[in-house]
């Protein structure tokens, strides 16, 4: 999930993103919030007078082991005839070729994570036997990154003004609340003024129609999907538009289907898509493990460590409320919680590389710069990637309250159960207040269609995004599905890559559909900070 004021970060260096577009926040926009009618009837699934896109494959770049290929498709599925747009595609094809059982689609999550460059950035955590046996298939969704995009600038000198007149993480004080809720409120009227049509047509729903005719254009008789965060709403959309083409269906990091939706409830909704989630009480809950681990080890293994859990505690705490009167260089308050919350996200190297720098801050020095990997071997690993590509999505799918006026109240709120993470995520999905966009043919259930074979579902209990909860409702409002626990940390079990026992359940899925039993739990191979 994407995180408003983290995305200009997001659009310098997408390459080097492993995990984090997974499931952040998302932006500030104002008009997803609206008022809605009765639900809408279910959409229909792929028009039979689509054309299938031809994927021509070509190397990526000279030498790349990754093939890049464009897929052109309807910007209206229900009209085939009118516009097309396009979809950046990459795949690496399975390394045993005599053991090759087909295509595995990956979403990595967002909405806005390009898969063209995260996939390929990730392609190690992928457990051995699916590399072997399975080409590995991505693309940047609809609206994203190198596809046809949503794009509400001139230049980049144009988004990177309007992203440094906007307060960093999220606001605080009146001030800056005012700056905010303007800012989000100018990013809509842009929006709205380049590319109206595309804006109705980024849906979830529209993916998944997208991710059908993908299947259709590799030939698999069936689908096989791994979808992480973002990507597990979009794969019970596809689940339940597209029931009888489910082969094997993982989704790792869930959100639930009636927190995104709102139940499909009519009317104003009362609060967020994140609160309903519950991301404020489990970034809470992760924040805190992180602290109890670190205080209860030395400092030679966790720099912030204050000799016990309790005393770590408190010396983040008044950390937090030094910043709040004394920020450290450009490292304010709200920029420091923005990056602890994502910082949780992966825990090697994140977890480790958050204590150095809440250390450095402790003692009033500025940290220094990240080093981020290099970018994969594609042809674009930079695209832009601002943040009305996450909202395009968001906005126009999920009901936020379309009232900028009461984020401050439900802030409050969130902060006296969930603390300063409480703060970060009540924000992250403000710019829905004012963003200017329905999805023109959305999903909002039912999820219970019968599938052709069950759906794996996994679930962290240390989670900073999507809670485990989430994971406990998917699996048990879709048809067919298996819960399979991770008690661990971090986002994902897959681009945490840390428990070899989630690997092996996931891979024998993927090979044989055979599911792990029921109520099992898996645990990481090494505890963080041990």
């Amino acid at each position: 999930m994407s995180v408003s004021g983290a995305t200009s970060g997001h659009r310098r260096r997408a390459a080097a993103v492993a995990a984090t577009l997974a499931c952040s926040a998302l932006l500030t926009a104002p008009g997803l919030g609206a008022a809605r009618s009765a639900p809408s009837p279910p959409p229909a699934p792929v028009s039979p007078s689509v054309t299938v896109p031809r994927l021509d494959w070509s190397p990526c770049k000279p030498g790349s082991p990754y093939d890049c290929a464009t897929a052109k498709v309807p910007l209206d599925h229900s009209a085939p005839a009118g516009r097309t747009i396009d979809l950046a595609v990459v795949r690496r094809q399975a390394t045993d070729p005599a053991k090759r059982i087909g295509t595995l689609f990956v979403n990595p999550g967002g909405p806005g994570g390009p898969g063209t460059v995260q996939v390929p950035q990730n392609y190690e955590a992928f457990p051995r036997e699916l590399r072997e046996r399975f080409d590995i298939v991505s693309w940047d969704p609809r609206g994203i990154g190198n596809s046809t995009a949503v794009n509400c600038f001139a230049d980049t000198r144009e988004a990177d003004a309007w992203a440094a007149a906007r307060p960093g993480g999220f606001p605080v004080g009146d001030k800056e609340r005012k700056a905010w809720i303007a800012a989000y409120e100018d990013l809509a009227r842009r929006c709205e003024k380049r590319d109206p049509d595309l804006l109705r047509h980024v849906s979830t729903a529209d993916t998944a129609r997208d991710l059908e005719l993908l299947r259709r254009s590799v030939g698999d008789p069936q689908l096989n999907y791994l979808g992480v965060s973002y990507g597990t709403i979009l794969g019970a959309t596809y689940a339940n538009l597209f029931p009888g083409k489910v082969r094997a269906m993982v989704l790792d990091s869930n959100i639930a289907p009636q927190a995104w939706t709102n139940g499909a409830a009519p009317g104003e909704p009362r609060t967020t898509t994140m609160l309903r989630m519950g991301s404020d009480r489990t970034a809470a809950a992760t924040l805190d493990r992180f602290l109890t681990l670190c205080g209860s080890a030395p400092t030679s293994r966790c720099a912030f460590s204050a000799g016990s859990p309790e005393a770590t505690r408190d010396k983040f705490d008044q950390l937090m409320r030094r910043l709040r009167e004394r920020p450290v260089g450009p490292w304010t308050y709200a920029k420091t919680v923005a990056d602890t919350v994502n910082s949780l996200y992966i825990v090697n190297p994140g977890w480790t590389d958050l204590a150095r720098r809440l250390q450095e801050l402790s003692r009033g020095r500025t940290p220094a710069a990240p080093v981020y990997p290099p970018p994969p071997p594609v042809a674009q690993p930079n695209p832009y990637l601002g943040d009305e590509q996450a909202a395009a999505v968001w906005c126009a799918d999920s009901p936020n309250p379309s009232d900028p006026a009461v984020y401050h109240g439900l802030e409050e709120d969130s902060a006296r159960r969930s603390g300063d993470a409480g703060r970060y995520w009540t924000w992250a999905t403000e710019p829905c207040a004012t963003w200017p966009a329905r999805s023109a043919d959305g999903y909002e259930g039912p999820w219970n269609t019968p599938t052709a074979h069950p759906v794996l579902v996994i679930g962290t209990r240390y989670d900073p995004s999507t809670p485990y909860t989430g994971a406990q409702a998917m699996a048990k409002e879709l048809a067919d599905a298996r819960l399979l626990t991770n008690d661990g940390y971090g986002h994902t079990a897959l681009f945490n890559n840390a428990s070899s026992c989630i690997s092996a359940y996931e891979s024998r899925y993927f090979v044989d559909g055979t599911l792990p039993p029921p109520g099992t739990v898996c645990r990481p191979d090494k505890t963080p900070f041990t």
